[in-house]
């Protein structure tokens, strides 16, 4: 029996990766990552996506001996809100294209049927379909990244809800008079422990005058301070990053201590570069959860982190249109 594919396109705020994924699951056969820029407008976007997986294509194809009648669809993870049904993005923070009909453009461009998924579900789907949460029941998914979004899955079926915005953690209000949000409330989580937020923090101390190796790690350029560079520092020793990684641990304690009341789940899969972080992270996190969420839920709770780093995304978009075309 000949193999057949599904492409998977992950689109980010600040990255998009575009891959060939196997029907059955696995790897990706081949992808490649393409730097956003929202800011050209959706339609340019998606030719460019269009270009990136005609020529991955064209490479598993002809490695692999298959055809084109052997590429059964595409799956698309974008980041929320979106009309599911319509297929078309609506009022996204991190990326602006609001009411653009995403699905039917790529899958026009690629001649290809097409699903689409809010990027959070996908990543939460891709970790339990092939990544750490193999075999589970019930899982939650966080991704942290430009945004911080979550998913849940319960007996192999994702929760969308009624608009298909459903486990939007990082729109959860963890402070009432905090922060301003990219969307326009005050006090997200997303505000707090995102990577930008992660990154502002940091500078704001800085600014203030503490003292941190942060500087010579960006040549003293305070406007290259990321998150990354944050977990750099912390692993380097740098108290003031141990600090804002701590303090961050504590943020996600409070949204994650919600969910594991809310949903109860096996699991939590945290997604996304803050895992580089390591213990310095999730020790604390692990431990706020302790302090906030009921015990049973607790000790019937793991949380790890993904085992699909740049991957978890594209695979999941993938595999959200298995799972669709199996229904």
């Amino acid at each position: 029996m000949s193999t057949h594919w599904v492409v998977g396109v992950d689109i980010g705020g600040t990255n998009t990766v575009v891959a060939v994924v196997p029907y059955q699951g696995g790897l990706p056969e081949a992808g490649r990552t393409l730097e956003t820029r929202p800011e050209r407008g959706p339609e340019e976007g998606v030719t460019e996506i269009a270009a990136v997986a005609g020529s991955l294509l064209d490479d598993v194809l002809d490695r692999e001996g298959g055809t084109r009648a052997d590429v059964l669809g595409v799956g698309i993870g974008c980041p929320g809100p979106l009309d599911l049904r319509a297929g078309v993005i609506g009022a996204t923070p991190n990326l602006g294209w609001e009411g653009f009909p995403i699905r039917d453009r790529i899958a026009g461009a690629l001649g290809l049927p097409a699903s689409l998924d809010n990027d959070a579900n996908c990543a939460t789907y891709g970790e339990w379909w092939q990544g750490a949460g193999r075999g589970t029941r019930s899982l939650v998914g966080v991704t942290l990244g430009t945004g911080i979004g979550g998913g849940f899955i319960e007996g192999g079926r994702l929760l969308r809800g009624a608009s298909g915005s459903a486990c939007e953690i990082g729109h959860t209000t963890i402070d009432v008079s905090g922060r301003l949000c990219g969307c326009g409330n005050h006090g997200c989580l997303e505000a707090y422990a995102s990577g930008p937020a992660i990154a502002a923090r940091a500078r704001e101390g800085l600014a203030s005058g503490v003292e941190s190796r942060l500087p010579e790690l960006v040549d003293g350029d305070l406007g290259r301070v990321t998150a990354a560079t944050v977990y750099e520092a912390s692993r380097l020793g740098d108290l003031w990053a141990r600090e804002v990684v701590a303090e961050t641990a504590r943020f996600l304690g409070v949204g994650l201590a919600n969910l594991v009341n809310t949903f109860n789940p096996e699991m939590i899969v945290v997604v996304g570069g803050v895992t580089r972080a390591g213990d310095h992270l999730f020790r604390p996190l692990r431990e706020e959860v302790g302090r906030r969420a009921f015990s049973s839920a607790v000790d019937a709770c793991v949380i790890v982190p993904g085992a699909l780093p740049q991957t978890a995304g594209v695979i999941g978009a993938a595999g959200v249109f298995v799972m669709e075309r199996r229904r």
